[in-house]
């Protein structure tokens, strides 16, 4: 695993270091984030947490999160797509207008990265909750690096993939194998809240990228 970058509340001052670990599923990219500007977009907006419950609802491995989607797939679907994770393209959703220092940090990273910054959606895992077990697939997944940022997890957050686990803590930033089966879990009697993202990155600077299928 990656020695973290320290980040100041200005913002980051460093680029995401190299994956220097290929056998870790998980590289920590950053710690010492400020979250308190994020924490404060959503607590003045806790309604937002009811305005989309599609993921919890439809997809049955999320079904203990509350989700506040920033960036999300670009419909009509292209001919030939099966479903969001054949999709490539995405937009700004509505909810982003209550968050936009959230979607600020996840651009940035994604300039870091020389990348371009795909879907990005607030979660909100329920007390004692659990993401089963799944693998991110598709084409959108396959050549993208999936971001945790942790804002509200006062016990951290535990997560596995590919059979490994860490510890997630509020501040830090981490990059991990979705291509693995993964799961994540609650076991406190807090929701336990992140900001996650996707980054397209640019040839040689991805983490867990893997090549296109075309």
């Amino acid at each position: 695993m990656s020695t973290a970058t320290k980040v100041t509340n200005d913002g980051i001052t460093m680029p995401p270091p190299a994956a220097d670990d290929t056998a870790s599923r998980f590289t920590r990219v950053a710690e010492g984030v400020d979250v308190a500007p994020f924490l404060s977009e959503l607590d003045a907006a806790p309604q937002m947490w009811l305005v989309n419950t599609s993921r919890q609802r439809k997809v049955r491995c999320q079904r203990d999160t509350q989700n506040i989607f920033l960036r999300v797939a670009r419909k009509p679907l292209p001919p030939g797509a099966r479903n969001a994770n054949d999709v490539h393209g995405s937009r700004t959703a509505a909810s982003a207008a209550q968050f936009p220092r959230a979607l600020k940090f996840c651009e940035e990273i994604a300039a870091l990265q020389n990348g371009e910054l795909g879907r990005a959606t607030l979660v909100a895992l329920q007390p004692r909750g659990w993401v089963r077990p799944h693998i991110d697939e598709g084409a959108y997944y396959r050549v993208r690096d999936r971001f945790h940022l942790v804002l509200r997890s006062p016990e951290g957050s535990p997560l596995t993939a590919g059979g490994e686990t860490v510890v997630m803590h509020e501040g830090e930033l981490w990059t991990f194998d979705n291509k693995a089966e993964h799961d994540a879990r609650n076991p406190t009697a807090e929701p336990r809240v992140h900001l996650i993202f996707d980054v397209l990155p640019a040839p040689g600077r991805g983490y867990y990228v893997l090549p296109p299928l075309d």
